[in-house]
């Protein structure tokens, strides 16, 4: 795939599309949530969060909560963008597969 069309490396492995589409349809997300609507171990979902953090998609905040940390993550504007940009070069392919077929 050509730069710049869209399409995302980063968000597009099906772990990170999944961890981005469920941020997409939240303001936060606390960890454990999206650990059982995902099925992934905590060493899993922390790696992809990280990754997806370094590259400036998610902001991961830790606060405090009745004496134990809890772990949130949500987009940041660039990943939503980035999200939104991946999802329509996705149809784009699909539509363009269709009028093959």
């Amino acid at each position: 795939m050509k730069e710049g069309n869209g399409f995302d490396e980063l968000i597009h492995p099906a772990t990170r599309l999944q961890i981005v589409s469920l941020l997409a349809a939240a303001d936060w997300a606390d960890f454990a949530f999206i650990r059982h609507q995902l099925d992934l171990s905590d060493s899993a979902l922390s790696k992809q969060l990280s990754t997806l953090e370094e590259a400036g998609y998610v902001v991961i905040e830790r606060p405090l909560s009745e004496r134990r940390r809890r772990v949130r993550a949500r987009l940041t504007p660039l990943g939503r963008q980035r999200f939104t940009s991946h999802v329509a070069a996705l149809r784009e392919m699909i539509a363009a597969a269709a009028m093959d077929a």
